[in-house]
């Protein structure tokens, strides 16, 4: 295959799309856990896990929205089904906010009721928005890499703005102008997506990409512009590697094998409840990854090349639970800290705790270019890491990150606030390892995964950041707030130092074991780096 330059027009408009969606996301978030504690009146802790199981039922719908997409509805309308919904719940949470003051009780059941809107919107979106980046290009085309950085820029610019305009709105204005303004982005989005589709999100020979899955009968033919042009690609480019690979079988789903799995299912439910004592979100959480996992990896049909390289997808994503749960106290005790112990007053005014979220999603847009161009040089003179060596930085990172900040509030209690720098230093650390981890991560899945379990596939990713963020939730209540003492498997916790080094020590080790595993990884992905 040619060196090819540049990208696909589509990639432009998934990225424009794509940021949108999370200018909507992430300008809720930003104001989440705050609207929780200072207009709901909930308890930072009771709030905390709310946050957690919010953010981890997030990413655990876009394992059924993966489904759907590869067995009914193609990419294309399951991303703009859920971009519906998604600003549905936006505008209800505008509602929510707006009633606070005259009907409590009525608010509380409106933000459950926008929550669970977004909740299945972004099962729809997320999953399949990502998948289609990789269809823009052939079986080993080396830019995919470079192609995720770029389309990572675009999450990352609507990560950036959201938390300044729908910050600056919640907290100078009212908590329902930062809501709206959210659901004012994610119609933007599909505006995007509708008007430029059909155009641009095409292959390099213009067929189009994300419609319906190919049927098995011959009707499918018919189907014009609707098959989905992966599926060939995909079988072409594993017979060249191993010619057992030229004819790809659907996954088998019969009543033995699914009965067996409902009973498993169920065994995981009570064990979660009554053992581990979750509730029944993080359960709901944690056994369904776990099903769903088993169920894929034990498919019959799956040749061994196939199930070495989802076993390596596992792995990987066992390890990004290390990391997000760590990354993504950033909506939770991050803000609190911010809100609550950080100075941030400049030259006579006080900028917005939610602002800090904007930090992340900055330091992206500049070093994305960086990194990308970084990997792709490295490719070029075929040096460039393996994607779990990759994740491995990734973690270290973070666990760098953490040991920053915990040096830098050694000594702070609870009557005293820590410089705005320590938490800067440590944003800008944890994009590092971000650049290094996440979009790597779905540049592996997409290609790594067969193209008929695609989405489906990266659901399974989505799981691990799902389980991810329930677990940030329980060490979001380790806080120590207001001086009060916490423990953590008989670890006492009573500072802000010992707070933060938790999760130095989680992802430092986390770095290492990974770090030992790459090589028996890189072998299981079969040529695929």
């Amino acid at each position: 295959m040619s060196e090819q330059k540049g990208h696909p027009k589509g990639l432009y408009v998934l990225f424009f799309t794509e940021m949108w969606e999370r200018f909507s996301y992430y300008g809720m978030r930003a104001i989440l856990i705050l609207f929780m504690t200072k207009m709901l009146q909930f308890d930072s802790k009771f709030a905390s896990g709310i946050y957690g199981n919010f953010t981890a039922v997030v990413y655990l719908t876009p394992l059924i929205g993966g489904f759907i997409a590869d067995r009914y509805w193609g990419n294309r309308r399951s991303i703009f089904t859920g971009g519906i919904l998604m600003a549905i719940g936006q505008f209800i949470l505008f509602f929510c906010a707006a009633s606070v003051s005259t009907d409590l009780g009525l608010a509380k059941i409106l933000f459950v009721a926008g929550l669970t809107a977004l909740v299945l919107g972004n099962g729809l979106f997320k999953p399949n928005i990502s998948t289609m980046v990789n269809q823009l290009y052939g079986p080993g085309d080396k830019r995919v890499d470079a192609a995720f950085s770029i389309f990572y820029m675009g999450i990352n610019l609507g990560a950036f703005f959201s938390p300044i305009v729908c910050g600056w709105l919640a907290d100078k204005v009212d908590y329902k102008w930062g809501f709206f303004a959210a659901g004012v982005g994610m119609v933007c989005g599909l505006i995007v997506f509708q008007m430029l589709k059909d155009k641009y999100i095409v292959t390099a020979d213009g067929k189009q990409i994300g419609g319906k899955p190919a049927k098995s009968d011959a009707a499918a033919a018919d189907d014009a512009g609707e098959k989905v042009v992966a599926y060939d690609r995909e079988a072409d480019f594993a017979a060249q590697q191993d010619p057992k690979l030229s004819t790809a079988k659907k996954s088998e789903f019969t009543p033995t094998r699914i009965g067996t799995w409902l009973v498993i299912y169920a065994a995981l439910w009570a064990f979660f409840m009554l053992v581990v004592d979750f509730n029944w979100i993080s359960t709901l959480v944690f056994a369904t990854s776990l099903t769903a996992s088993g169920f894929i990896i034990t498919d019959p049909n799956l040749t061994k090349i196939e199930r070495d390289r989802i076993i390596v997808i596992y792995i990987a994503a066992f390890f990004v639970i290390f990391f997000w749960s760590a990354f993504e106290q950033a909506g939770a005790s991050l803000t609190l800290f911010a809100d609550q112990q950080t100075d941030r007053m400049i030259f006579g005014w006080e900028m917005p705790a939610a602002w800090f979220q904007s930090v992340n999603a900055l330091a992206i847009i500049l070093f994305a270019p960086l990194f990308a161009s970084f990997w792709t040089a490295l490719g070029k003179r075929d040096k460039e890491p393996a994607s779990p060596t990759k994740q491995a930085f990734g973690l270290s990172l973070l666990a760098l990150g953490y040991l920053f900040i915990a040096m830098g509030v050694k000594g702070v209690d609870a009557s005293t606030k820590a410089s705005m720098f320590w938490l800067l230093g440590m944003y800008v650390l944890h994009t590092w390892g971000e650049l290094c981890l996440s979009p790597i991560g779905l540049s592996m899945v997409a290609r790594l995964a067969p193209a008929r379990l695609a989405s489906l596939l990266m659901g399974v990713w989505f799981l691990a950041n799902a389980m991810a963020n329930d677990f940030a939730g329980m060490l979001s209540k380790l806080y120590p707030e207001g001086g009060q003492a916490t423990s953590f498997f008989g670890f006492k916790i009573e500072t802000l130092n010992d707070f933060f080094m938790i999760f130095v020590v989680l992802s430092g080790a986390a770095a290492v074991i990974l770090f030992l595993l790459s090589k028996k990884m890189l072998k299981m992905m079969h040529g695929l780096r």
